[in-house]
């Protein structure tokens, strides 16, 4: 697998929000180095409800295993190509209130640095914005090390902690070699949970697996294998210092060793391919190698599961042309924004027509449209037009998306159903009363969410059979014809690979 001195080394894009630093109000951050959790408690109820709803605008499917039970404090890590999507997948694993740490500007910019600030969410000043200029090296010293000190205190307290230990989101099909930030406050934390006498915490590896990150309503998979160790500072001195507020470097060794350990224990549970083109021709091959077993993949974690076998098959393979006819085939179906479960069970495209559900999915959207589209249409085509216009890139398209969901129920949904209430009790004749425009408003709150249940449902039958009238229209071109031919040239070569 990759290691720490394989995996590149990427300064990350800085967007125009990375590039303007607040320190009036990153020193109003608030933190803690008691071990309890700078957030509100009432800030993370709405916040874990709001991040549920997401989640489930957002994903068409979700699989989740369940982590190790531990009983002390958790540090989530994975792998970071979908912005803050990614530990939106993550945190409501949690059973406790999480802590994060993000790029200093998410603690800043208006409302979402509101709400950010009482998640607990802690600042941080990266390498790249110090050498852009954005801000001395005494500040970001100083707020960085608050922020270590307050991660690791929280984390020896019990709590959950999410990370992305690569430093910044990124588009490739393998992991960026890692930060140190969170091996030292993982380090310090265990040291401080012993010194204290409370259970040690760990490292949980997070598998975080999206069928298509940047699309909307795409399956995720999230996987939790078995949680590292983290050692302690064996140091009366070392301990003291820390338990009484004073940042302090565990020894660079023990750092890099834990994360050494941790870049190989992610990388095995990421796409770990050379590129997106080689992961996409693993995973046909892996549907092929199924379906000749006769144990077709039925679900996404499936094909993760499998696609990793394969890529094991392929790391000890000398069959090159193996692999580059799997490459021309998914690359055909990705032309097409389709995938390897476009085959069929004879191993050539699958031509049943959808029809059926493209017509159930125009008439669910219909009748969805006349509350789903004035309450949600703004939000959603305006989270449309910045997600495709992002100037930080597509891993930024679907926290665009998130947001639109997020921010909803608490902005646009009550003042529509206010309105709505209040216009429907004058036509009604009912005397309005600020009770009774409440108790409607109430209802049609719940009318929104059920509408906009049976949109998303729609616009999933309605997606189902466009990607049929696209295999149907593929496999009466050269390229269908091109792509059952690479087809029936890979099942001998794969069978063979046994």
């Amino acid at each position: 697998m990759s290691n720490a001195k394989e995996a590149p080394d990427i300064d990350p894009v800085l967007s125009s929000g990375a590039l303007k630093i607040n320190p009036k109000k990153l020193n109003k951050v608030p933190w803690d180095h008691t071990g309890e959790h700078p957030g509100s408690k009432l800030a993370w109820s709405v916040i874990k409800s709001l991040a549920k709803l997401s989640k489930y605008y957002l994903f068409r499917s979700v699989e989740e295993e369940s982590p190790v039970d531990c009983d002390g404090g958790r540090i989530y890590a994975s792998i970071h190509i979908n912005g803050l999507v990614d530990p939106l997948s993550i945190i409501l694993s949690q059973e406790k209130r999480p802590i994060t740490m993000g790029r200093h500007d998410l603690a800043t910019m208006p409302f979402i640095g509101w709400l950010t600030r009482r998640m607990g969410n802690q600042p941080v000043i990266r390498r790249a914005e110090q050498r852009s200029g954005v801000s001395d090296q005494d500040f970001a010293k100083e707020i960085n090390h608050r922020t270590l000190l307050t991660m690791s205190h929280c984390i020896s307290g019990g709590h959950g902690a999410v990370v992305m230990p690569e430093g910044k989101s990124h588009q490739d099909s393998k992991l960026h070699k890692l930060r140190t930030g969170a091996m030292r406050f993982a380090i310090n934390a265990s040291t401080i949970a012993s010194s204290k006498e409370l259970p040690s915490p760990v490292i949980q590896p997070v598998g975080l697996h999206f069928r298509c990150h940047h699309w909307f309503r795409t399956d995720l998979f999230v996987e939790y294998p078995e949680p590292i160790q983290i050692p302690t500072v064996n140091s009366d001195n070392y301990s003291q210092s820390l338990n009484e507020g004073t940042w302090m470097e565990p020894p660079e060794d023990m750092v890099r060793e834990l994360r050494d350990e941790l870049q190989d224990r992610l990388s095995e549970v990421t796409p770990e391919a050379p590129n997106w083109e080689t992961y996409r021709a693993w995973r046909l091959l892996a549907h092929i190698r199924s379906r000749k077993d006769n144990t077709p993949l039925k679900s996404f974690s499936q094909e993760v599961i499998a696609t990793r076998n394969i890529r094991e098959i392929m790391v000890d393979s000398e069959d090159s042309e193996l692999i580059e006819d799997a490459k021309k085939a998914s690359t055909i179906l990705h032309s097409r924004d389709l995938d390897a479960r476009s085959l069929s069970k004879d191993n050539s495209l699958n031509k049943n027509s959808e029809i059926l559900r493209g017509f159930l999915g125009l008439i669910l959207m219909m009748l969805a449209s006349p509350i789903s589209i004035p309450s949600t249409g703004i939000q959603t085509t305006l989270a449309w037009y910045l997600g495709n216009n992002s100037d930080e890139g597509i891993d930024a398209r679907t926290t665009h998306h998130m947001f639109a969901v997020f921010f909803s129920p608490v902005t646009f949904w009550p003042l529509f159903a206010l309105l709505l209430s209040y216009y429907s009790l004058e036509g009604m004749t009912v005397e309005t009363t600020l009770s009774s425009m409440i108790l409607g408003g109430l209802i049609i709150m719940v009318a929104i969410q059920l509408s906009n249940t049976l949109m998303l449902t729609g616009y999933d039958f309605w997606t189902d059979y466009t990607a049929s009238r696209r295999r149907i229209k593929l496999a009466k071109t050269e390229e269908g014809t091109e792509f059952i031919e690479l087809i029936q040239n890979i099942v001998p070569k794969l069978v063979a690979l046994k």
